[in-house]
């Protein structure tokens, strides 16, 4: 195995196990504002923020996991009626415009997590650009997903969707 397969393995596991990690987070902070505002009948101020600020990450880590495993949805009908050939640079295209939105969507997620450095999710007390930074990381991860798919499916032949007859 080569040096940047075991690299893209270890990155997309460690994605995938925050990501995880995140989303049971996000469901024992909800969990706990419907105990503390149902039983204990004293809500907590802090879970619902703390639960969509997880829900942010959880997704946007979730996009470039998406990305990496070929997930997302595609409409195929284009790309079934080409030959090898044109299907290969179909698919260099797709790859390159998708990379470069998400590099796009990484740049402006930058700039807006710069301009709002100072600014405090009150009840939480922390800064929200820890929760704007999911923006550009999880747009770069997904880039180099999709830039990672590109390159595992230009060493192995694309394989036949039978359900399409």
């Amino acid at each position: 195995m080569t040096l940047i397969r075991r690299l893209d393995r270890i990155l997309f596991k460690s994605v995938s196990i925050l990501a995880q990690l995140f989303l049971v987070a996000a469901v024992a902070a909800g969990f706990w504002q419907v105990i503390a505002r149902f039983v204990l009948e004293a809500p907590a101020d802090w879970s619902e923020v703390l639960t969509r600020a997880l829900l942010i990450w959880t997704v946007l880590l979730g996009v470039a996991l998406a990305f990496r495993q070929g997930m997302m949805l595609g409409v195929e009908l284009l790309r079934n009626l080409l030959g090898t050939f044109y299907r290969r640079w179909l698919d260099l295209l797709v790859s390159l415009i998708c990379a470069g939105f998400l590099g796009f969507l990484a740049w402006i997620g930058g700039q807006m997590t710069w301009r709002v450095r100072f600014q405090t999710v009150p009840s939480l007390d922390i800064s929200i650009s820890w929760v704007y930074i999911a923006i550009p990381i999880g747009a770069t991860l997904a880039a180099i997903a999709v830039l990672a798919r590109l390159g595992d499916s230009a060493e192995t032949p694309a394989l036949r969707n039978d359900a399409q007859g």
